[in-house]
């Protein structure tokens, strides 16, 4: 879980802070996240799982799309969104923090054809409230929203339905082509046998326009045949470059390559050309300085000189793969590494050889950047990886897949604990493992969803049966699968595949792992980080001296030093990182390695 993080995720979309659980690169302060929590709050306890009733289902809510829309029978899932306010619209109020989220309820739908009703009855899974017959009767603001699906015949003979990206990073309040109703205010009682709602789904979604090379900037589409192959159709990558100072007045140079894992980025926000605009404040000020100053001193060679490159790998399960080879998600890691940075560093004039190579990102590019390092130990000489995703599966967030017996619950013989997800520095929590899967479901079922627990699973699990990714857990009960745990940890377990391959991975790491994160993290990985240092700092032949630098009491997402993760953002981060990565290239370049034609 894509990506590619705000601290306080109160905000989420409704502040346009946020566009996912870990799909952001930059921080709130925590006089920020104190105003956040400042403001007023309607905390209103919801059931953890639909109650058991005598009653009969009965159907809400009928869903239907026009024939000008589409022609043709349609697969995927209706969501039918219940809001207390229409401003900004329904379809983009469901978020993971339950308080903060407005009501959402969905069922899959095969091949239906225009004009004929999809049924949500009274008995679907709901979030953040399980149950609708425990929705309060009142009137709402009501939008329905169709998620299409594509059906891909994969290369290992399984046929699945998913929801494919169409540019917009896998979002389904957003997906141009996915159809959406106006929202009505209607008057809804649960309790009441009322008359079924009709929704018509009469708007499109647009799509996305392209966004526009510059002169520094740079936009790549290959289409890869490993993931061709796997998925039975045509798939892309995309590629954000961003060309080093004097790079079409020196022809004869070669350059060194940063590769920026996270979120999907539509394009590159790392510049502003002009000084931050007059009476500009806060966050907006910070960002818009950050931006300009980058500006100046990329385009004035006050940095190293080196390709930038920022990877579009959207995917039918989110909005990156993670970058590896997945049974389910398909051959990233050999798509990515093998296919689309040869092509760049051949069009664009990199050195193109490992020594000239760094990879650096935070949270889900946190976790990207070390096992690209790990996996592909050759090919890259540093990675700095910040605030990373789950390292070690003994620490899932607060979940010990291998040990305990449930994701959701600490279970004692008379009572028992909601596993905590998400929380603020001083230790207050947002979301529960079973809320945030909750969600999850509700958004898609067989792991569809496009959100983070779904895309680990998706990663880092076997192909199941049925073709969708074998569930670690039950979604709805918590219990851990542990022969699934057991795939994981041979396979995607950062500190356990080094501490099994130490021997051989050891000499080729040194001076390459450099780990970051706050004590504090929004999302509890810094447990994960501890865990991975300690297994590194017992190891012998040689013996380890990757780098661990922790933030005190900073929330995700903390990017190390100069400075305060607060106000320096990602830029600060990407300098950084530019001049490290260059100094120990110089440092551990091979002899008659290219080390001076990018110097001038």
């Amino acid at each position: 879980m894509p990506y590619a993080s705000k601290v306080l995720i109160t905000r989420l979309k409704t502040s346009g802070i946020l566009a996912g659980r870990f799909r952001v690169h930059a921080v709130l302060s925590f006089t920020a996240l104190v105003a956040l929590f400042a403001s007023p709050l309607i905390l209103k306890a919801a059931p953890q799982s639909a109650p058991l009733r005598n009653s009969a289902p009965q159907p809400r809510f009928a869903i239907s799309f026009d024939s000008k829309l589409s022609s043709t029978p349609l697969d995927g899932r209706v969501y039918v969104v219940i809001s207390t306010k229409d401003d900004p619209e329904p379809r983009t109020q469901i978020l993971e923090v339950e308080v903060q989220s407005q009501q959402v309820f969905g069922a899959d739908v095969d091949a239906l054809p225009p004009g004929q009703n999809a049924i949500i009855s009274d008995d679907a899974l709901g979030y953040p409230t399980a149950s609708f017959r425990d929705l309060p009767a009142g009137d709402y603001w009501v939008q329905g929203v169709f998620n299409k699906y594509t059906t891909f015949h994969r290369a290992d003979g399984h046929t699945v339905k998913l929801p494919m990206d169409e540019g917009e990073g896998q979002h389904w309040d957003s997906k141009p082509g996915n159809f959406y109703s106006v929202p009505e205010k209607i008057r809804i009682d649960p309790a009441a046998s009322a008359p079924v709602i009709q929704i018509h789904l009469s708007k499109i979604v647009p799509p996305i326009e392209p966004a526009k090379d510059t002169e520094w900037v740079k936009h790549i589409k290959i289409e890869s045949p490993a993931l061709t192959k796997f998925w039975g159709r045509p798939m892309y990558l995309g590629a954000i470059v961003v060309l080093p100072e004097g790079w079409s007045t020196h022809p004869s140079a070669h350059y060194p390559l940063l590769l920026d894992h996270g979120h999907f980025p539509h394009d590159f926000t790392g510049f502003r050309t002009t000084p931050p605009d007059p009476g500009m404040t806060g966050y907006a000020l910070d960002r818009a300085q950050s931006q300009y100053r980058f500006y100046q001193d990329w385009t004035t060679g006050k940095l190293p000189r080196m390709i930038l490159l920022l990877v579009q790998h959207a995917n039918p399960y989110y909005d990156d793969s993670y970058a590896v080879d997945s049974a389910n998600v398909g051959p990233y890691g050999e798509a990515i590494n093998r296919e689309l940075i040869p092509a760049i560093e051949k069009q664009f004039r990199g050195i193109g050889q490992g020594w000239a190579r760094a990879v650096y990102g935070g949270s889900t590019g946190g976790w990207e950047t070390l096992a690209t390092q790990i996996f592909y130990p050759d090919d890259f000489n540093g990675a700095y990886g910040a605030c990373p995703d789950p390292v070690d599966f003994h620490a899932y967030q607060t979940v010990n897949v291998y040990d305990d017996p449930n994701a959701y619950w600490t279970i004692g013989p008379f009572g028992r604990i909601a596993q905590s997800e998400m929380r603020t520095p001083p230790g207050i929590i947002l979301a529960t493992t079973e809320g945030t899967n909750r969600w999850e479901l509700v958004l898609g079922t067989h792991g569809r969803s496009g959100e983070q627990w779904d895309i680990w699973q998706a990663v880092f699990s076997p192909a199941g049966p049925d073709g969708y990714p074998a569930e670690i857990w039950n979604q709805r009960t918590g219990a851990i699968n542990k022969e699934v745990a057991a795939y994981w940890r041979e396979h995607y377990d950062l500190t356990a595949i080094l501490e099994r391959d130490w021997k051989t991975l050891g000499p080729k790491l040194q001076g390459k792992l450099h780990v970051m994160v706050g004590t504090a993290d929004t999302f509890f990985l810094d447990g994960a980080v501890h865990l991975m240092q300690h297994a590194l700092e017992g190891t012998t032949n040689p013996h380890s001296d990757a780098t661990f630098d922790y933030g005190v009491d900073q929330p995700h997402c903390y990017t190390g030093p100069p400075g305060s993760t607060t106000r320096e953002g990602g830029l600060t981060f990407t300098q950084r990182v530019l001049k490290e990565s260059a100094a120990h290239m110089l440092q551990s370049a091979p002899a008659g390695a290219d080390t001076t034609s990018w110097r001038y």
